[in-house]
């Protein structure tokens, strides 16, 4: 469609956006109405939202309006698998400039829409507003289906700390970008997009998992969030991790320890759960540590040491280090 967001109106923008859209059966009622109806057979519903804002979680130079669709869904509904829950539904606010042509919002649209239906949920309604800056605001939906919760507060001395999903990718991906290169493409593309498992998240609950995050943050961050709702000690093994040959290749080539990526850079959405040290865990997941005692060192150590390079992502801090 041709022209710009303000030429086509508030009203014209929202047909334009919801003509795009793809349903499932927990959807009664979709977007056209005062609200959405989602059925919730469960009787509780999980709730994630979160924010993206031009210029600070993403670039239109780096990433196309489908790139930003997918990346914002992925996000949210990584938050909802975490919990151990299936992803159902998704919201969305936007706010657009009026000279953004139509095509951008069209575009991300779609994108929500496909990584949506990779999860196994729908777009189910939002809100549209004129504003100085592109902005995306996600809130996702989820259902239990008859299990507890998986949160953060339940890792135990003796649990095994495992992962599954990328990690370092998405760091990888931006330091290519930041330098002004477009591949290998399959690490700009896990900024651009990443792909949480999510249906890991159900599974390990299903088998027994005592705490669970997406890396969202990184590794390291991440894991100390659950080390501080457990009130644990997290030790991370670094010879258990896997580092591509390609990720090994950009580090010499910009002069870092990929390992940093691995351990401190968010984005990927991975996977991180403590387990029983008796449960039997399917080949994805990749057991990379252990739950200790709580001690004088910090929370999260790495081969038994504080890991002191700095990283992991602080919306409030002035760069992403």
């Amino acid at each position: 469609m041709k022209g710009t967001v303000g030429e086509l109106g508030e009203f014209g923008l929202i047909r334009e956006l919801t003509s795009r859209l793809t349903t499932t059966p927990a959807v009664r009622i979709g977007p056209g109405d005062d609200a959405a109806v989602v059925a919730a057979p469960d009787r509780r519903v999980v709730a994630s939202t979160d924010v993206l804002l031009e210029g600070r979680h993403f670039r239109r130079d780096w990433s196309t309006a489908y790139d930003v669709g997918r990346k914002a869904a992925a996000q949210n509904l990584a938050d909802i698998a975490a919990m151990g829950a299936v992803p159902t539904a998704l919201l969305l606010a936007l706010v657009v400039p009026g000279e953004l042509p139509v095509t951008w919002p069209s575009e991300l649209m779609d994108g929500l829409r496909d990584e949506c239906q990779v999860a196994g949920a729908a777009v189910v309604g939002g809100d549209v507003v004129r504003g100085d800056t592109i902005m995306v605001s996600i809130t996702a939906l989820g259902d239990l289906r008859n299990q507890e919760p998986v949160t953060r507060a339940g890792a135990q001395p003796g649990d095994l700390v495992a992962v599954t999903g990328w990690l370092g990718w998405s760091a990888a991906g931006y330091a290519v970008l930041s330098r002004g290169f477009r591949s290998p493409r399959a690490f700009v593309e896990a900024h651009r997009r990443p792909e949480p498992p999510y249906h890991a998240g159900p599974a390990a609950a299903g088998l027994g998992a005592t705490s669970m995050c997406d890396v969202s943050d990184g590794l390291i961050a991440d894991l100390g969030h659950i080390a501080e709702a457990s009130k644990v000690r997290i030790d991370i093994r670094s010879g258990a991790i896997d580092i591509p040959s390609q990720m090994n290749d950009i580090g010499q080539a910009v002069g870092v320890d990929p390992m940093q990526w691995v351990l401190t850079g968010g984005e990927d959405h991975a996977i991180v759960a403590t387990f029983p040290p008796d449960v039997k865990l399917p080949a994805r997941w990749k057991v990379i540590g252990e739950v200790l005692n709580p001690s004088a060192l910090p929370q999260v150590t790495v081969d038994g040491a504080p890991w002191t390079a700095q990283g992991g992502w602080d919306h409030f801090a002035d760069i992403e280090s």
